[in-house]
């Protein structure tokens, strides 16, 4: 099994501020939803081979504690990236085999980027 797929909730009339984050900042690609989606609003982005679905919850909550765990080919531009656009960037060294930190949307959703650490053994 593979993961195809994570989906993260917005506020309804939120995508142009997701754009902004997914596709300015973390320079991913916008996916064209299929024609029987559009109607639910939200949108789509791939870069590489992470894929994150944004849907529309009327009584959005960000998910502040839930988040995807992306994995990164280089943490230190990514982070030196998102601090340029004055996003936070939270640094933890708590995870075997990695270096991580933490981050957040636009909207307040919870991120996490991790790159293995080539001399210390990764976490199955």
């Amino acid at each position: 099994m593979r993961l195809h797929h994570v989906q993260l909730a917005i506020p309804p009339g939120g995508e142009d501020v997701a754009r902004a984050f997914y596709g300015g900042v973390l320079g991913m690609t916008e996916l064209d939803k299929p024609a029987a989606l559009q109607k639910r609003g939200g949108c789509w982005f791939r870069r590489d081979d992470w894929e994150l679905h944004l849907g529309v919850e009327r009584d959005f909550v960000p998910a502040r504690k839930a988040h995807p765990g992306v994995l990164v080919e280089d943490l230190d531009a990514l982070a030196r990236a998102l601090e340029a656009a004055r996003r936070p960037v939270a640094w933890d060294s708590e995870f075997p085999g990695h270096r991580r930190f933490y981050s957040a949307d636009d909207h307040g959703n919870r991120l996490e980027f991790l790159q293995p650490v080539a001399d210390q053994p990764v976490r199955d």
